[in-house]
């Protein structure tokens, strides 16, 4: 292993592999604007090579590679988020509740439009967030509002101190996934050194530390409750799943892949387990505390409108989509216009099945097997929306650290090309450039999960 007087002493070109990885990093913090797409392409894909060369071909030591990934993210510290104006969103909602409003309750137009209003900044974050988020009602769940409370509490009323606030609890976020995914990889008998394949990823770093999604925060509640569950404190487990629905819902699509989990063999072995008495109790623990976490803001117009908020992403919304990009070729030649509303509606039947399928036609027996399961539902799911932003596939790339899956290492790299659309004046895509996107990703998910496996064993 090499330390760092070694490696200046006998390796000078990882050290110039570093130093290129925290000017490149630097640049993009500080000198990029997302319509510039060429320069986005060659940055990421230069950080991208030299993270394949620190973790794969670089002997480095843990602590070390540890401390390179600290520093990539604390570059960032300062800067303001350049590839998402979602943060803006974000400070809006925290600085509501500062204020004693439910941000569930009004959009930003409702706001800006009564007299005297007394959201700081007001005007700024208006602006910031765009005229798409500013008309609809705020997705997002409790904890997740908790920290943009938090980032308004101690942010003095500042964008950046804000920005720098929800910056560290991300970056926090993440070093709680580097250790419980370290601890897991070591339960599960797995190289140790598979984290880094999401600690040091650019498009960690970048979509997370950069633009400020806060995937990592529900990814890191995720992880910590499979380790848990791992080592058989499965009520503890339901208390930490529930944090990570209450930061993001996606989680709620796995619930039914814990059934066969509970209830295989190996399991109902372990004094701790009792088969299906234990997998209502973990249901049951998960979903109180789910609720109680919406207690605060519950009303039946909250109701309303998170559900309505929550079907834009099924009914209204299309962004970098595949196989709903087909389905609405089709529709527009038998009828002349977009049927999103119908596929729309069609697309979460077809994902809920595919859940079902993973749960009772795969032996989720081991904790390996049902995070693999997790991942596979969770690429269907994304496969069949109409809207994936570059950061939803954060949970997929960290889920993949932990099977032999690497589809979505191959996804992350390729999935900045849905930042083309930025590079247009009125946000157009380009369906070739989407096209070659999915040919890369389909390919390499094809390879893995079902050709691989019906090669002949040597």
């Amino acid at each position: 292993m090499l330390g760092f007087t070694n490696l200046v002493r006998y390796n000078k070109t990882f050290l110039l592999v570093i130093i290129s990885s925290v000017a490149l990093y630097s640049f993009f913090a500080y000198d990029l604007a997302r319509t510039d797409f060429t320069k986005l392409i060659l940055l990421y894909i230069a950080l991208f090579v030299f993270a394949y060369q620190l973790v794969e071909k670089s002997g480095l030591n843990f602590k070390f590679l540890v401390g390179l990934g600290l520093l990539f993210r604390f570059i960032f510290l300062l800067a303001t988020p350049n590839l998402s104006q979602d943060f803006y969103r974000f400070i809006w909602d925290g600085q509501m509740l500062l204020e004693g409003f439910n941000p569930y309750l009004y959009t930003p137009d409702q706001i800006m439009n009564q007299a005297g209003t007394k959201i700081p900044l007001a005007q700024d974050l208006y602006t910031g967030m765009g005229d798409l988020s500013a008309s609809h009602f705020t997705n997002y769940p409790p904890l997740n509002q908790l920290c943009f409370a938090l980032a308004a509490l101690f942010s003095s009323k500042s964008i950046l101190g804000s920005v720098i606030v929800m910056r560290l609890i991300i970056i926090g976020a993440d070093f709680g996934i580097l250790y419980f995914g370290k601890k897991l990889l070591e339960a599960l008998k797995l190289p140790s050194k598979r984290i880094f394949w999401y600690f040091l990823n650019p498009f960690i770093i970048i979509e997370l530390t950069d633009n400020l999604h806060f995937e990592g925060v529900m990814l890191c509640f995720l992880i910590w409750g499979l380790y848990l569950l791992h080592s058989r404190k499965w009520q503890w487990a339901a208390v930490v799943f529930a944090c990570s629905i209450s930061t993001k819902l996606i989680p709620l699509m796995f619930l039914p892949l814990f059934f066969r989990w509970f209830n295989s063999d190996k399991t109902k072995k372990t004094p701790e387990f009792k088969g299906m008495t234990s997998l209502i109790l973990f249901y049951a623990i998960m979903g109180i505390i789910t609720l109680l976490s919406f207690l605060p803001f519950f009303s039946m117009e909250f109701i309303v409108n998170y559900s309505k908020t929550v079907g834009l992403w099924f009914n209204d919304f299309e962004f970098n989509a595949s196989i709903y990009y087909i389905a609405r070729a089709i529709g527009y030649f038998i009828s002349g216009y977009n049927e999103i509303a119908i596929i729309g509606k069609i697309l979460p039947v077809v994902i809920l099945l595919i859940i079902l399928g993973l749960t009772f036609l795969r032996q989720n027996n081991t904790l390996q097997k049902l995070i693999a399961s997790m991942l596979l539902a969770l690429a269907c799911y994304l496969f069949l929306s109409t809207t994936v932003h570059p950061w939803y596939i954060v949970t997929l790339v960290g889920l993949s650290v932990f099977t032999h899956y690497r589809f979505p290492l191959v996804w992350s790299l390729f999935i900045v090309l849905s930042y083309f659309a930025y590079s247009d004046p009125i946000y157009k895509e380009n369906l070739w450039i989407i096209a070659f996107e999915y040919s890369i990703v389909f390919g390499a998910f094809a390879w893995e999960v079902i050709l691989k496996r019906k090669l002949p064993v040597s």
